[in-house]
């Protein structure tokens, strides 16, 4: 008999305001003992610097949360010019310091809009990104500089939210793989004076933006009744497939793991697509070909689980 694992099966997703100074996983971990949850997860890490959005995963959510890995994002930035940091942002070392010419905010946007479309970019060393099976920072942090591929990313947006002597706050959205701090430093060359990041927060992730962001401290003070009720239901991460319907027989079928025979709204063969029953959900399938769908990722509904 399989060991049942600790916990409560909670199933959902929370929009959790990290605060900064703590890592992803350490906030994550915080939720899940707050709710007591079986399982949980997140959707894509924060630097610990960074402030704002974290999608947490709980319970069957968790097999979801790769959909959002691929989202698009949009920050508040704030960048700090004059100085360039080893790592990019606040927490590094200075190395390199240079004057601050005299900018008006026609200086700035002008540069900004070079950056709109997409744009090729090199991977920070101080980020997770691995070589040779180890994360990029722990070769920068012994010293090792690693040859990194530029990526094609894309800024949707970049705006100038204010400015002051030493710096400016932009409202940034961007695609995936977008990594700030080297937005940053880059229109730090631009500006002929380098810069780094000061500061960051996550406005939105995908479908997800923050008016209904919760921080820890307000999670605490709740009862557990009302943190239940701020639970966004598990197809809320996957809002942006489309919906399709299946009978009882269908649903019996798709979750004994065997393809179904289904009105398949045109979709390409390949695609996916949220698959309901009786308006719940099963999961995601696969269209493997004209009126036919086959699991991809469904939910658990074995009574064992409860």
């Amino acid at each position: 008999m399989a060991r049942r694992r600790r916990g409560r099966p909670i199933d959902g997703v929370l929009l959790l305001d990290k605060s900064g100074g703590m890592t992803s996983n350490r906030a994550l971990q915080q939720v899940r003992g707050l709710y007591q949850a079986q399982k949980a997860g997140h959707t894509g890490t924060l630097d610990p610097m960074a402030t704002g959005l974290l999608p947490i995963c709980l319970g069957e959510a968790t097999k979801f949360s790769s959909w959002l890995l691929d989202a698009d994002k949009r920050y508040l930035a704030e960048v700090r010019l004059g100085a360039v940091t080893d790592t990019g942002d606040r927490e590094g070392e200075v190395i390199r310091e240079c004057p601050v010419p005299s900018l008006n905010d026609s200086d700035v946007e002008q540069v900004l809009s070079g950056f709109l479309g997409e744009i090729d970019q090199v991977p920070p060393m101080y980020s997770a990104l691995k070589h040779q099976g180890r994360p990029l920072y722990e070769h920068a942090r012994a010293g090792r500089e690693i040859a990194r591929a530029p990526r094609r990313v894309s800024i949707y947006d970049i705006a100038l939210t204010s400015r002051h002597a030493q710096g400016f706050s932009l409202d940034v959205s961007v695609s995936k793989g977008t990594y700030i701090r080297t937005l940053a430093e880059e229109i730090g060359e631009h500006l002929g004076c380098g810069a780094h990041l000061e500061g960051l927060r996550r406005l939105r992730t995908g479908p997800f933006d923050g008016s209904d962001m919760l921080d820890i401290e307000t999670l605490e003070s709740m009862s557990d009744e009302q943190r239940l009720e701020r639970l966004l239901p598990v197809d809320a991460l996957i809002s942006h497939l489309p919906a399709l319907t299946t009978d009882d027989d269908g649903a019996r079928r798709i979750l004994q793991g065997q393809p179904i025979a289904l009105e398949t709204l045109g979709l390409a063969e390949g695609s996916a697509a949220r698959l309901y029953h009786d308006h719940n959900l099963l999961g995601v399938v696969t269209i493997s070909g004209s009126g036919q769908c086959s699991p991809r990722r469904l939910i658990n509904t074995a009574d064992e689980r409860r």
